[in-house]
């Protein structure tokens, strides 16, 4: 199943909300990324540890020296999408062998605000809570309901 086209037909909600945070605000619990700072290399995610957070959270992996991508912008990306809970990835542009692209005011708001203001060439980690993700609905069957989500992204271009 292709989340990303998931992504751009149930967003909802506002698309603006609170800044996320950067690594310093971090919970004390988040999910392990191996191949975190390799770019060749698709990421594997391990689950975060309860609880999960309640806001969106994000830490650079690898800082770009791009564009840095607006809340309006069309971007081509490489991800992992997974579940907090365990681990396991719903989606990936990685499996499928090519970047994805779409536009940021499409997507589901955490998924969006995790990515705005990341600059081409980084690699990003962004935690949604489901409020701003699924929510209540999640997306059967690769989401459940009230799931947090883990994304690490590769910023690649703005379009």
């Amino acid at each position: 199943m292709v989340l990303v086209a998931g992504l751009v037909v149930t967003a909802c909600g506002s698309t603006t909300a609170p800044t996320p945070s950067s690594s310093p605000a971090r919970g004390a619990n988040p999910p392990t990324v191996s191949a975190a700072t390799d770019q060749k290399t698709a990421p594997v995610l391990g689950p975060g540890k309860p609880p999960p957070p309640t806001s969106l959270e994000t830490k650079d992996l690898v800082v770009g020296t791009g564009a840095v991508a607006k809340a309006s912008d069309t971007v081509e990306v490489q991800y992992v999408g997974a579940n907090y809970t365990d681990g396991k990835n719903f989606d990936s542009s990685w499996s499928r062998g090519q970047p994805a692209s779409f536009p940021l005011p499409g997507v589901v708001p955490g998924f969006s605000q995790g990515i705005v203001g990341m600059k081409v060439g980084g690699r990003r980690e962004i935690v949604i809570p489901p409020a701003l993700g699924y929510g209540a609905t999640g997306s059967p069957p690769a989401v459940a309901a009230n799931e947090t989500l883990v994304f690490v992204v590769d910023l690649l271009a703005i379009q």
